[in-house]
């Protein structure tokens, strides 16, 4: 089913009357139950100030650079120049002194006093798609219940269900699917339910398909989405089907994103920026994330399809996607920090697992979990942190293991959210957020 809605041109509200000062209770009891958000543009909405400033409520956010195929600690934050596995770039100095990452990131050398990295990941699965399920679960399946992803439980916790804006978002330039396609297509938001879910958009930078056609009047499409709504909701209750119930979340959330679309228009961003970021994908995805943190999204996701799986010219490979990288974590941490936003909105880069310290026979470096490195800024993570080390060569850690529990520890312990608090869910097993008897990073940690 297709929807489709109109937009409007941007109204102004300056009278200073009272009228104009939206109660939260109000808003949802009549604005959104009559189908406000259903018909009205994003520019309206938020053109009443007391209404933007509901929907756009600070709290913890978080965005997360999901670096799909794994890239490698060497050519990025753990170098090992002049060895046999460091490969051929240099290392240079950063803001932190006698702290050096890889000469391929100069950008991010002259912020690390921002940024806090862990050089010693040391994690189990080191196949992708076990990898992609404990690195964005937080733990390895427990079978047949399904663990939500962190972006379906931060949206939970911290989000807005009744807001229009859409709390958890992926972005992603091959939305159609991929190599990881079971994996996109899957049950993200598990026995959290399907409101959790993420919305996913992508390629061109716009959700296709949400405009309300031209023949069909607003007064026809709100009877329609009424009678929808009634026979839905009967079925729900006469069946008790979780189904329907997510059915009819995924319809109120399309009812919502009919009226933020222009959100997921970087047409109406500046070019300058688009320009700063980059004109890649990737680099265009990550500067739509800033924007939909700054207008009311939780949790946003940005993946790049699968470059970092270099296991062919390993070295030819990071030489063209680490500076890009740089560049785009350059440009969202100081975009954060200048627009007031960096200290409660977490910005986390990492992938799956790390890269070997050796080369194979085609040059490239295969699959390695046993020591990588990943990166985090803002949030409540202390800047100019280093954790962890390595030996010499890479092989192994050598201080401070760092595993996904202790991973997603820090990461809720950051955002607010109780790592130890247990899932409240009826007739099943008991599960935590994080478990096992684990502690956050606390060097890591502001407080």
């Amino acid at each position: 089913m297709e929807y489709h809605t109109k937009t409007h041109g941007r109204g102004r509200y300056e009278c200073g009357s009272s009228e104009h000062k939206v109660h939260r209770r109000l808003f949802l009891q009549g604005s959104m139950a009559t189908g406000l958000a259903s018909v009205a543009s994003f520019n309206g909405l938020f053109s009443i100030p007391a209404l933007a400033e509901e929907t756009k409520k600070q709290g913890k956010k978080c965005i997360l650079l999901w670096l799909c195929g794994a890239p490698s600690q060497f050519e990025m934050w753990d170098p090992k120049p002049g060895t046999i596995t460091g490969g051929p770039f240099g290392a240079i100095a950063t803001s932190i002194p006698g702290v050096h990452v890889s000469q391929l990131m100069p950008r991010c050398a002259s912020i690390m006093n921002k940024l806090a990295v862990v050089r010693s990941m040391n994690t189990e699965p080191n196949e992708h798609f076990q990898g992609i399920d404990v690195l964005t679960r937080g733990e390895k399946p427990r079978p047949p219940f399904t663990r939500p992803i962190l972006g379906s439980v931060v949206a939970k916790q911290l989000g807005q269900l009744d807001s229009p804006v859409p709390q958890f978002v992926l972005l992603d330039p091959c939305p159609e699917g991929n190599e990881f396609k079971s994996f996109k297509a899957g049950n993200w938001a598990g026995w959290l339910g399907a409101e959790y879910g993420p919305v996913r958009s992508g390629g061109e930078y716009s959700i296709p398909d949400i405009l309300r056609p031209e023949s069909l009047s607003e007064v026809d499409h709100e009877d329609r989405e009424s009678l929808r709504k009634f026979l839905s909701r009967k079925f729900e209750n006469d069946r008790r089907s979780e189904a329907a119930s997510g059915y009819n979340a995924a319809f109120e959330r399309v009812k919502g994103l009919m009226s933020c679309a222009p959100l997921f228009d970087l047409e109406k961003l500046p070019q300058e920026d688009r320009n700063r970021y980059g004109l890649g994908a990737f680099a265009q995805h990550a500067l739509q994330a800033r924007h939909l943190i700054e207008n009311g999204s939780t949790f946003v996701m940005v993946a790049n399809g699968m470059p970092w799986d270099n296991h062919v010219f390993q070295h030819e490979m990071h030489q063209m996607l680490v500076p890009e990288l740089d560049n785009i974590l350059f440009q969202l941490v100081t975009d954060l920090e200048q627009r007031g936003l960096l200290q409660d909105t977490l910005v986390i880069a990492m992938g799956e697992f790390g890269r070997t310290p050796w080369l194979n026979e085609a040059r490239g470096r295969d699959h390695y979990s046993k020591a990588w490195s990943l990166a985090m800024a803002g949030g409540g993570i202390r800047g100019g942190v280093v954790i962890g080390e390595t030996d010499p060569l890479g092989f192994e850690v050598t201080q401070n293991a760092i595993d996904n529990r202790r991973l997603f520890a820090t990461i809720f312990k950051a955002l607010g959210i109780d790592p130890k608090e247990q899932y409240d869910l009826p007739d099943l097993p008991t599960f935590h957020r994080v478990e096992g008897d684990v502690q956050p990073i606390q060097e890591m940690l502001i407080g």
